[in-house]
């Protein structure tokens, strides 16, 4: 391959990065849309418009996007019910000195849909709405120790327990402890050495619940006399309509959405029982922007649109197509002992594993610019969108097939890292 002819696929990207470096940090306001997961010198920075599943580049290269925008956009880019409700609301304002009849509208559609739900805050983030879980558990149980379970955003009370935790003070640190999925006894460990005010888990990422995983949780959590979170961030309008906690049946105390929500419009939530979300008057959670109607107005259309045309399970057909299909393509071309996939049919992932002479994060990086340069933008996952079809599937599986064992070649003719043409990614942190 010729250096300079790829790195010139992306020479508007490169241009600008370099601008943005000056005023940025990391030229991106988000990590994992930065040059930290994305290898500079074979991926584009910078996109400019997007429409269904494609999106393309200031380049003028266009992509299939398995991202969505980490997840956030579920229906597809300019989605037309979604843009039509918008573009009504705009009309009549976005943000006001009162509250606005949507933030009830969508409420009472929340509470509908998702079991947990008998009342319903509004955040921006997904952090805002999981950091706020935390304090309504923190004062509706008088503890302060928490357990984890999963990536739950960039607050003190959460980044404080991984390897990203400078500027945490030390006693807020302590306050956090880590649990794994699938193992009950850690669980049961910290609650027998800490009075715990909330268990907060993803419900699932990577793996299903085994063994009636999650309702041991729920138990051994209420026999502590503490409350059950479902961070259903990227789970919910994914996994089901009224998220993981419907699919499994397991019934958390609070719960918090966000991502998939408004289809890429900042809008998260945390909902739970009257008796628990009462405790919202009491703390102080509240925000200028909590009630603003641009996001409360695609909302509205998303979930009626899911309602509608049965998104959900739109989701697991053709994401089991995809994650049976490549799973046949590993076993037929003897990838086993490279690549594994995971995960539920909705959002699921391709881990690499370390090999004698190269890391993950090598084979990563040359995974990432052979998939950025055959029109494919991914980050190991297949972030499913309503958007996708079949033959959008067919085309990344026709890519797999053709880059998954080029790596396994140049692993074994240990020329992995000379066909490498761009920086190769560092570690940054593990959080599932």
């Amino acid at each position: 391959m010729n250096k300079v002819v790829k790195i010139g696929m992306y020479k508007n990207s490169e241009k600008l990065l370099n601008k943005a470096l000056k005023s940025i940090p990391l030229g991106s306001q988000t990590f994992s849309k930065s040059l930290t997961q994305y290898p500079r010198g074979a991926s584009p920075f910078f996109l400019e418009k997007g429409n269904g599943c494609k999106v393309y580049d200031i380049d003028g290269n266009e992509y299939i996007d398995f991202v969505n925008s980490l997840a956030a956009v579920t229906l597809g880019y300019c989605d037309v019910e979604v843009d039509k409700a918008v573009k009504k609301q705009i009309q009549n304002g976005v943000t006001f000195s009162l509250s606005h009849k949507l933030e009830v509208d969508v409420a009472e559609k929340l509470i509908e849909i998702i079991p947990c739900a008998e009342k319903v805050r509004y955040g921006k983030n997904g952090t805002d709405a999981t950091s706020a879980s935390i304090r309504i558990a923190r004062a509706y149980t008088g503890k302060d120790d928490v357990a984890i379970c999963g990536y739950h955003g960039w607050q003190d009370w959460y980044i404080g327990s991984t390897t990203r935790n400078l500027g945490v003070p030390e006693n807020v640190k302590a306050l956090t402890h880590k649990f794994e999925y699938n193992n009950i006894d850690s669980l049961e460990k910290i609650f027998n050495e800490k009075q715990l005010a909330c268990v907060i888990m993803e419900p699932m990422n990577i793996e299903y619940p085994q063994n009636k995983f999650l309702e041991n949780v729920k138990k051994l959590t209420h026999k502590h006399n503490a409350l059950l979170i479902f961070d259903e961030t990227i789970t919910g309008f994914r996994y089901s309509l009224g998220g993981a906690q419907e699919l499994f049946k397991v019934i958390p105390d609070l719960a918090t959405f966000g991502k998939g929500i408004a289809n890429g419009h900042p809008l998260s939530v945390v909902v739970g029982s009257n008796k628990v979300m009462q405790k919202v008057e009491d703390i102080f959670f509240s925000g200028t922007f909590g009630g603003e109607t641009l996001s409360l107005a695609a909302a509205n259309a998303v979930i009626d649109k899911y309602k509608k045309l049965e998104v959900t399970d739109y989701f697991s057909e053709i994401g089991l197509y995809l994650l049976d299909s490549l799973n046949q393509l590993i076993k037929n071309e003897e990838l086993g002992d490279i690549f594994w996939t995971s995960g539920h049919p909705s959002w699921s992932f391709l881990h690499i594993k370390d090999q004698k002479i190269y890391n993950n994060f090598q084979i990563k990086t040359f995974f990432l610019q052979e998939m950025f340069k055959r029109g494919i933008l991914t980050l190991g996952s297949h972030n499913i969108s309503y958007s996708h079809t079949k033959e959008n599937i067919d085309e990344l599986l026709l890519v797999y097939a053709e880059v998954l064992p080029k790596i396994k070649l140049h692993i074994q003719n240990n020329d992995l890292l000379e066909n490498i043409y761009c920086d190769i990614l560092q570690p940054l942190f593990k959080v599932r």
